[in-house]
């Protein structure tokens, strides 16, 4: 009995140290730092949409390449790049591709508007009710991103959770 009295506080101690540093750990961010910087800014979106029925990772995966093909034949270079990661490819993550672009909170959100307007041609927003009424972040839902993240890729990022 005596060996087990001095494991007792050092088991407990553990689970102290767990329990403090368990939601630090959920927060962690395996994207920053490698695809933009650490988050400064953070929001909640909360849409009134539903997810479509045939939401699945390959539906967010076909989306980014969809977008990325419509900027493909732009004839110029993209002013951003977009990339689904996570598990079930549930984070969206835009990053600018050149300096002095989406360097202010403002200028990210012009560029979430501005992908407003190239999803309203997309067949989720043709099937709603009234699609000038919805916006990026309401599509991103729809299809089943939880994280919307948005980067100069220096020293801005804003970090979206759309529920």
């Amino acid at each position: 009995m005596k060996r087990i009295r001095p494991v007792g506080p050092a088991v407990v101690l553990a689970a102290l140290w767990l329990g403090v540093t368990t939601p630090q750990a959920a927060a962690f961010d395996a994207h920053a730092g490698y695809y933009y910087p650490e988050v400064q800014t953070e929001e909640v979106y909360v849409s009134a949409l539903e997810l479509a029925p045939d939401t699945s990772k390959r539906s967010r995966a076909a989306f980014v390449s969809g977008l990325a093909s419509q900027n493909a034949k732009l004839g110029y270079p993209p002013g951003y790049h977009l990339f689904a990661k996570g598990t079930d490819l549930e984070k969206l993550i835009i990053v600018a591709t050149g300096d002095e672009r989406y360097d202010t909170l403002f200028r990210l959100r012009a560029l979430l508007a501005s992908l407003t307007s190239m999803a309203r041609t997309t067949e989720l927003f043709a099937q709603s009710k009234q699609p000038q009424e919805l916006n990026f972040l309401d599509l991103c839902k729809l299809i089943g991103f939880t994280l919307v993240t948005v980067s100069n890729g220096k020293d801005v990022t804003h970090q979206i959770k759309v529920r």
